[in-house]
């Protein structure tokens, strides 16, 4: 079998990508590695939920080190773009270099992203972010149904679905659209 790092975001995006490099013949281990996620207590929540899925398919799961003030540091001077913007390219970056470090370290020859499973997430942008770094695989979860599939294992699984990206200003700019009863893009 190939093996493969999936860095994971959150436990409903896990499914079906994990459903997908399984049928493609992958030996999958979940790096979960998002300093982005704000507050603590909602990056503790999706890694409960992550640690869920690795159980429910027998993965092992990896948890890299939170440190929120280095990911501010890495979007600095991005904190008012909108969401799909330069921030979240940075973002995608930062997530990226971390989980090609990690497959590295730990000698898996490649490694993917399930954030490309998400309707609110435009693939090509994460592929760009990674395309430099070795042993990146552009996988497009979205694809395949994938998100769709995501939606109906994530409550097979009793999984806790987030409504918000992740950062403070994805969980602002929530809490506007929100309050102003418009549908959030």
């Amino acid at each position: 079998m190939k093996s493969i790092l999936l860095h994971a975001c959150c436990g409903p995006c896990s499914t079906s990508s994990i459903e997908r490099l399984l049928a493609d013949g992958y030996d999958i281990t979940i790096y979960y590695c998002n300093s982005n996620i704000y507050p603590q207590d909602e990056y503790e929540k999706r890694l409960t939920n992550l640690q869920k899925v690795a159980d429910v398919y027998d993965l092992k799961l990896i948890c890299g080190i939170y440190d929120h003030q280095k990911w501010l540091s890495a979007v600095k001077g991005l904190e008012n773009e909108p969401e799909k913007g330069r921030r979240c390219a940075a973002c995608f970056a930062f997530n990226m270099a971390l989980a090609a470090e990690k497959a590295e370290e730990l000698g898996i020859p490649e490694f993917t992203t399930t954030l490309t499973v998400s309707p609110h997430k435009i693939s090509e942008m994460i592929f760009h972010a990674a395309a430099d770094l070795p042993g990146f695989v552009p996988y497009n979860f979205k694809k395949q149904d994938g998100f769709k599939k995501s939606l109906i294992l994530s409550e097979k699984y009793g999984l806790y679905r987030q409504d918000y990206c992740g950062c403070e200003f994805s969980l602002a700019a929530r809490s506007v659209v929100s309050a102003s009863g418009n549908k959030e893009a």
